[in-house]
């Protein structure tokens, strides 16, 4: 699964570049960088708007625009890539409202239970990373519509399955733009979009157990543990 991640990234111009999308996209007085991102914080996510990319802040966790509560958005931070065509919470997503979520790393956890290790994993570059997700909105008032969104998850890679077996869906550069806007009626091309990232894309770096408290989001969050 994927339940905490980072967009550490000081500089909005060079994202802003990475991402594909004009600097306007990126307010200087919205955005900061992140460094414990966490369940049902607000966050930016990247969809297809009149075939042009454009960035979208949402909350985490999916709420169905049919919930009366918005506790489900706490059960579905995550969908599984195997079975979202399948399941009602993100089938109509699927098919209609796909979105890469920008990022520049994920949080696992390692060791016996009262001595977790946080572990950063990251491009080894310090690149963005887009994670394939799905978004909805749904009506917390009368005429108020709240977008909301969910990662997508897959089987580890070896990198990660000595820690976790699963893993967020990583999107490659070269199928970011279908992913966002296919319109194909064949979604089995889509679904094998939804691969594990190659082995050498990531590395693992143990970081500050400051991390296990979503209360702390700052540099020091990634400050590596020696060995």
């Amino acid at each position: 699964m994927c339940g905490r991640f980072t967009l550490s990234r000081q500089d909005r111009v060079s994202l802003a570049r990475e991402l594909g999308v004009p600097l306007g996209q990126l307010p200087e007085d919205s955005y900061r960088p992140r460094f414990n991102i966490a369940p049902t914080n607000r966050h930016w996510i990247m969809r297809m708007e009149y075939e042009d990319r454009e960035l979208l802040r949402a909350r985490w966790g999916l709420i169905n625009h049919w919930a009366k509560d918005p506790k489900a958005g706490y059960r579905q931070i995550n969908a599984r890539a195997e079975t979202l065509d399948q399941r009602p919470a993100f089938r109509d997503a699927f098919m209609k409202r796909r979105c890469a979520v920008p990022a520049d790393g994920f949080f696992e956890w390692a060791g016996p239970k009262g001595q977790r290790q946080p572990i950063w994993f990251h491009r080894p570059d310090g690149g963005v990373l887009l994670f394939a997700g799905l978004y909805e909105s749904w009506q917390r008032e009368p005429g108020e519509w709240e977008p909301t969104f969910t990662i997508i998850t897959t089987d580890a890679n070896a990198t990660l399955e000595p820690v976790h077996d699963r893993m967020p869906v990583i999107l490659p550069d070269e199928v970011v733009d279908e992913w966002l806007y296919s319109r194909r009626d064949d979604h089995s091309v889509l679904k094998g979009l939804l691969a594990p990232a190659s082995d050498d894309l990531l590395v693992g770096t143990p970081v500050s157990p400051r991390v296990n408290s979503i209360k702390n989001d700052d540099p020091a969050c990634l400050e590596p543990i020696p060995p």
